[in-house]
């Protein structure tokens, strides 16, 4: 979903929503526990949205907020127990790009529902997928990258995070409007595939910008473009891919708070507006900018669930043009 979509839906949303419902606190929700299942492994990119959050949800909440990492499967068993959770506001999950859009096309035999098994609360945070070579390679832009990849035919690798993953399908999609013939090799997690770009066995990679963010600022990779409508703000000189000759082209990874099913209204109205006050704090935002990650503080409830819809539809035909399936 384009940044102007995004926007358009903001503004159905209105500005009222943070104000509209009070208080900040759901008062049935006060001293209980609240677990936070993360469906990936601790200290993750999902691992670094969810603490920042679940730790100022329990202070808002006057709440016990333990946090439950639940990896496997690309985060579906995570989501998978959030869903056969009670809707008592006692178990939320922080859900993702992989769990509420990717994953229906990529798994044959998905456990859950990403819509009907769940109530959207609030989308919390999005970032850009990064293209990154090794300062060694000759390209200095995309325009240099594609140049040398057609001069190469099926001799560059990319890597990223794994199969099916939103660098992954990025990479997908930009071999396609681009035109190049680049060979995907898939890692379990972003760090073996830093490591291997690095030390040079793979030349390109696709992967959301806080995973390689320390290294471009080290000076260990080197960052072509962004795949976000913007540029990131912490790294302002990284042209986007739309502007580096592929307008149109968007994809971010993105983060958001989900609960299961059928939760009463009273519930879920208290803790999409407590999600949304933290989302909008300046606390929160200088806990994940540094990271290159930025937060959402105007999706909720319906319109968040619009937009899940939308990114559904463009993530499946991304998983089915790449031919990807995992039984």
């Amino acid at each position: 979903m384009c940044r102007r979509e995004l926007l358009g839906l903001a503004a159905m949303a209105g500005a009222g929503v943070l104000t509209r419902i009070a208080p900040g606190r759901a008062q049935a929700l006060s001293g209980k526990q609240i677990r936070v299942v993360v469906p990936f492994p601790a200290g993750g990119p999902t691992d670094m949205v969810a603490r920042p959050l679940a730790q100022m949800l329990g202070d808002g909440l006057n709440a016990i907020i333990m946090i439950d990492n639940r990896g496997g499967a690309g985060g579906s068993i995570g989501a998978d127990a959030v869903a056969k959770s009670a809707p008592d506001g006692q178990t939320l999950l922080v859900g993702t790009v992989g769990t509420h859009a990717i994953n229906p096309a990529l798994y044959a035999k998905l456990p859950y529902d990403p819509l009907a098994d769940f109530t959207a609360l609030a989308l919390v945070a999005q970032a850009p997928v990064a293209v990154v070579v090794h300062p060694s390679q000759p390209v200095n832009n995309l325009a240099d990258l594609v140049a040398l990849a057609k001069r190469m035919p099926g001799q560059l690798n990319y890597g990223s995070a794994g199969a099916g993953t939103p660098g992954h399908l990025t990479g997908e999609m930009f071999r396609s409007v681009s035109g190049i013939d680049i060979q995907h090799v898939p890692y379990k997690g972003s760090a073996p595939a830093v490591t291997d770009l690095i030390g040079g066995q793979i030349q390109i990679m696709f992967d959301p910008l806080q995973s390689v963010l320390s290294n471009v600022q080290g000076g260990k990779l080197r960052a072509l473009a962004v795949s976000s409508r913007t540029r990131s703000p912490v790294v302002p000189d990284v042209p986007t891919i739309a502007e580096s000759g592929y307008d149109g082209f968007e994809t971010t990874a993105w983060w958001g708070v989900f609960a299961p099913a059928r939760m009463p209204d009273v519930l879920v109205a208290a803790l999409s507006a407590e999600i949304q006050r933290i989302a909008a704090s300046d606390a929160f935002r200088s806990r994940l900018e540094p990271l290159g990650v930025t937060p959402i503080a105007t999706l909720s409830g319906a319109v968040f669930l619009e937009f899940q819809r939308g990114e559904i539809s463009k993530w499946g035909r991304a998983v089915h043009d790449a031919g990807v399936r995992i039984d």
